[in-house]
């Protein structure tokens, strides 16, 4: 069976985004399945659009997500001199020519074909053919190569996602695969690439279709191997629009700032547009053992913010504690954040929302006013100050505070909130709080009798 070596081919002139990190774990999962080789190369030939800053993104969002090329980065503007070997080959065989058509010609062809309702495409007519008398060659303009590409017949492929696709050659123009300046342009490049990169499956998103029987055309021109495609639908956002920066639409480091694990965007990413019957979460060892374009849907996938928190949610229950402060980079002594990560991480959707709802254990909190004004009076002053002169009287483990807060909460009559809320607002600057017995035992004794202090200090009850 013929090596699998599927690739990953962005243009540095931007962000990495969602749509192009599904399809590097695509490309990356279908050559682990079968033991071959997934390649990064960067398509860089654009250099007015192209910056140093989008490739160090590019590499610092595989880097995160742990989507590993096999072997070097190849870059683009590193083969020019190969590029032009093989368009001089072309050249030769006839398979391309010379046109010196002006900008102006091609836009006044454009319109005239608009107004006669035809589709705008460049008509040949620098094209050779026997029994054609080309125009005269002007001085003035540097000419363009371009690609001579078949007038009859058409092109048809078996696309692992689409299905059969077949499109007419008579649809198609002679495009350019070399601009005025000699720079190649990108549908050549690619095919060059894959060409010499002996590239089997080609993965990439549905907006490439139309370029895939210009290149198909090129491969055979070339006498090359044609690889097979897969199209993958797009990512619509929630709402059924096209993807956009509330969607997600947004640099992938993005995520990692919001508080979002690799694991969970690898997880979810697997399952947007895929499927491996009910399973929702899965290793990545497991993704790729199952992954197949047989359960590929060929329809637009849906961004979905809630599915991500959940699975966000999941894989940051299942971290080690050690592997979860190193992320959080917390400095606490290791009984007290382990305590406090026991505490906040089985509801966290982001480790930022475990950063924010923390961060009373390290600062004294700012206690906002609607809630002293809410909870904080004479009488509940006074319950917390006789619970705070009983618990000195235990050892104030976690075990033992909540065992004190219930005795004293029956002894005293009273419902929990009411001795709860007033110690939540004074210890933590907030009345939402997993167990408050604990969140006391984690402060610890002089804490506790610092902040309850101060809030004396600050208000008259």
């Amino acid at each position: 069976m013929k090596e699998v070596i599927t690739r990953f081919a962005p243009s540095p002139t931007g962000n990495l985004h969602i749509g192009g990190v599904r399809t590097a774990l695509f490309s990356w999962a279908y050559a682990q399945r079968h033991k071959g080789r997934f390649i990064i190369r960067i398509e860089d030939t654009d250099l007015e659009r192209s910056s140093p800053e989008a490739i160090n993104v590019i590499k610092e969002g595989m880097e995160w997500l742990s989507i590993n090329n096999d072997g070097p980065i190849y870059y683009q503007t590193k083969r020019l001199e190969r590029y032009k070997e093989v368009i001089n080959e072309l050249l030769q065989r006839g398979n391309a020519y010379y046109c010196y058509a002006s900008k102006d010609e091609l836009d006044e062809l454009r319109e005239q074909q608009k107004r006669e309702g035809k589709k705008p495409k460049y008509d040949g007519r620098w094209r050779p053919e026997s029994n054609k008398n080309l125009p005269k060659k002007p001085e003035d303009i540097k000419p363009v190569v371009r690609f001579k590409n078949p007038k009859e017949g058409s092109i048809s492929w078996q696309d692992l996602v689409k299905g059969e696709i077949s499109i007419k050659n008579e649809e198609l123009d002679d495009f350019i695969i070399a601009r005025s300046d000699g720079s190649p342009t990108y549908n050549f490049c690619v095919v060059v690439d894959d060409w010499d990169m002996k590239i089997s499956h080609v993965i990439r998103g549905d907006d490439h279709i139309n370029n895939t029987p210009r290149q198909i055309n090129l491969y055979k021109a070339l006498n090359a191997e044609v690889p097979a495609f897969a199209h993958l639908s797009m990512i619509l956002g929630s709402d059924g629009q096209k993807l956009s920066k509330r969607h997600g639409a947004i640099n992938v480091m993005q995520f990692k700032d919001m508080g979002y694990v690799p694991e969970a965007i690898k997880n979810y990413l697997a399952r947007l547009g895929w499927s491996h019957g009910d399973d929702e979460i899965f290793s990545m060892g497991e993704f790729t053992s199952h992954f197949d374009f047989e359960h590929v849907v060929s329809s637009a996938a849906q961004f979905d913010e809630e599915k991500l928190n959940w699975l966000n949610n999941h894989y940051i229950k299942k971290m080690d504690l050690d592997d979860l402060a190193s992320l959080l980079d917390l400095d606490l002594t290791t009984n007290k954040l382990n305590g406090v990560l026991m505490l906040y991480r089985d509801r966290a959707k982001t480790l930022n929302e475990i950063r924010e709802n923390i961060q009373f254990f390290f600062d004294m909190p700012k206690i906002p006013k609607d809630l002293i004004e809410k909870y904080m009076n004479k009488e509940s002053m006074e319950l917390i100050d006789k619970f705070i002169d009983e618990l000195n009287q235990h050892s104030w483990s976690d075990e033992e505070v909540n065992d004190q807060l219930k005795a004293f909460v029956k002894k005293e009559g009273i419902k929990f909130p009411a001795i709860a809320m007033p110690l939540r607002v004074i210890l933590a600057g907030t009345d939402h709080t997993p167990s408050i017995g604990s969140i006391i035992s984690i402060l610890g004794k002089n804490e506790v009798h610092k902040r309850l202090n101060s809030f004396k200090n600050q208000y008259d009850y």
